[in-house]
């Protein structure tokens, strides 16, 4: 084994290059190794490793995602990092890269489970030097781990092992992410993408709670017991809120606008509704927010066995912006949005957690940035190929 570990950098004082369009990969490779990835990567992928191997399998990957961060979209484009030994040290050929993904596609379980265990023990030895998140571990005073679960598509644009069409019309895969948000730090990291066929449906329990441990066993184990889980309605149900409540832990998900919502609404007197407000804490024109578990039945009846226990309903009200396309929801010109949670407590006033559940757009703002660093693309025909392809191996720097 030869080629496993990248270069010193150096200072080119002669200046006898120019080049400057790898710049930013300096960032992400010195964060890669103080995060220690690549020496978890290293340990993990030994089984993957022979006496005759020359690459190690990390290494290999590192450079794959490297490539990839810095604009590739397939294993061809390992000839950026290629292209300065200086800086990344002996780059695999293309050939072997590829027979590489082929080794690990033939048990794709074990090598994405050796895949998530690095990442794991590296983000664990992050927290410990810097926790990204505000309050205390351990307690819910602002120190929330907040996982933010949800499906998107993947187009394809040939045809790939188990791509299909979706509800959206659209051709492809539908992967499943969990994604931590460092709340009011507005910054945040992939902790699960789960490859899944594109016909796939966004909704159901069993797929939200397979989703949702994957995602614990990638937090330290001091933080698993202050979790929010914030999901949009896809997550709604009554398995998937049963199992977080089972597990002591917080959500707040969306709840779809149905028949017993509206008739709801019409018993609720406007007085109370109160302001909403912004991320400022300001309140926010001509929005408004008001709870109804106390005016849906299923809810109010403490004898009513289909809801978990504590479960609260929440609604917030407000004119559609300039421009927007009106829904069959909207009632006297109003969009209402509608979300559960079991959060209780002093400090977590409606307009408060209102607001904490609007934050769960962050989500989407992180998917599009995965799909602007990679997952936009599967670069392999087989299904089992693109799964490891599909657990970041690269820190995330945002």
């Amino acid at each position: 084994m030869k080629h496993n570990r990248y270069p010193h950098l150096v200072v080119d004082t002669d200046r006898s290059e120019s080049l400057t369009s790898t710049t930013g990969a300096v960032l992400l490779r010195k964060t890669m190794q103080i995060a220690g990835l690549d020496t978890a990567l290293s340990a993990a992928l030994m089984p993957w490793t022979t006496s005759r191997t020359v690459h190690h399998p990390a290494k290999v990957l590192l450079d794959l995602a490297t490539a990839v961060a810095v604009g590739g979209d397939c294993v061809s484009d390992l000839a950026i990092v290629r292209a300065q030994p200086a800086l990344f040290g002996t780059v695999a050929s293309d050939p072997t890269a590829s027979r590489l993904i082929n080794t690990l596609a033939e048990d794709s379980t074990a090598a994405v489970a050796a895949i998530r265990q690095a990442r794991a023990h590296c983000r664990e030895r992050v927290w410990a030097r810097r926790r990204p998140l505000e309050g205390r571990p351990g307690s819910f005073d602002g120190g929330q781990v907040i996982i933010d679960l949800d499906a998107t598509t993947v187009t394809a644009h040939s045809d790939k092992e188990h791509a299909e069409i979706n509800y959206k019309r659209q051709y492809g895969h539908a992967p499943m992410c969990a994604l931590l948000d460092h709340g009011q730090y507005g910054t945040g990291e992939p902790l699960i993408c789960d490859l899944r066929r594109g016909g796939a449906s966004p909704q159901g329990a069993d797929l939200h709670i397979t989703t949702l441990s994957a995602a614990l066993d990638q937090l330290p184990a001091g933080e698993r017991g202050q979790v929010l889980v914030r999901t949009d309605a896809a997550g709604c149900s009554k398995e998937f809120l049963a199992h977080i409540t089972d597990a002591g832990l917080q959500y707040s998900i969306g709840y779809i606008v149905s028949d017993t919502i509206k008739t709801a609404l019409a018993r609720l007197p406007e007085q109370a509704w109160q302001p909403a407000i912004d991320t400022h804490g300001e309140p926010r024109l001509d929005a408004h927010v008001a709870e109804l578990t106390s005016t849906i039945p299923a809810l109010a009846n403490a004898d009513a066995p289909s809801w978990p226990a504590g479960m609260r309903v929440i609604v917030r009200r407000e004119y559609p912006h300039s421009g927007a396309q009106l829904r069959l929801t909207d009632i006297d010109g109003r969009r209402y949005t509608v979300f559960a949670t079991n959060t209780r407590g002093t400090g977590w006033t409606l307009p408060t957690l209102e607001l904490r559940h609007r934050q769960r757009a962050r989500a989407e703002d992180r998917i599009r940035n995965l799909k602007d660093t990679g997952l936009a693309n599967l670069p392999f025909q087989a299904f089992t190929n693109a799964r490891p392809h599909h657990n970041p191996t690269r820190p995330n720097l945002t």
